[in-house]
């Protein structure tokens, strides 16, 4: 029998800054190739606008990758996380440290792709609902829509599956106003 080798935070911080992205989930590493352009733009459109939503409201903060999200450093469960946005309301601000955010926070948005779907909406799923993050959102590039969750008694329950170009709000912003189709490149991406 092979014994598992549980990295710690202090292997996370020693690990290269090659391009591509890491994660510890319960001390097991998770590497993913870097974003796809389309993946960027996605996530730039939708950061403007919760930035700007939260920021009028003085709401709290919105955050994007990478950062750094330290659901655990204790050792042989270290969860870091990277999800694509991050939302801190006012009441969880004090979880902003300088190595990124301890502890859970208000809304995690992971932008799915190819290479991350399957680990997005299982394992780290998971761990979001294990450590408590509130709200978590998985946008689809290819279908081209948002699943908003919230937690409750421990388990994600979907509250909305959007797209299109109608405006709607999304826990946790009430009044947000987003149009889904308004995310996605009015041009297309060559292969």
């Amino acid at each position: 029998m092979t014994a598992r080798l549980a990295l710690t935070y202090q292997d996370y911080v020693a690990l290269p800054d090659n391009g591509k992205r890491y994660e510890i989930h319960d001390g097991e590493l998770s590497v993913t190739p870097a974003p796809t352009a389309l993946h960027q733009i996605v996530l730039f459109n939708l950061a403007k606008v919760l930035d700007a939503h939260v920021s009028a409201r003085n709401l709290g903060l919105v955050m994007v990758a990478p950062l750094d999200v330290i659901l655990s450093d204790r050792p042989s469960e270290t969860t870091i996380l990277q999800p694509d946005i991050v939302y801190l309301d006012n009441a969880r601000l004090d979880a902003l440290h300088m190595r990124g955010v301890e502890g859970p926070p208000t809304l995690a948005v992971e932008i799915l792709s190819r290479t991350t779907a399957v680990i997005d909406r299982t394992r780290k799923r998971a761990l979001y609902a294990h450590y408590g993050v509130g709200h978590l959102w998985f946008v689809d590039l290819e279908a081209r829509d948002i699943e908003a969750h919230v937690l409750r008694a421990g388990e994600y329950a979907a509250t909305a599956r959007v797209s299109g170009p109608q405006p709607v709000d999304l826990a946790p912003f009430p009044g947000l106003g987003l149009m889904p189709s308004s995310l996605w490149p009015q041009f297309l991406l060559r292969p």
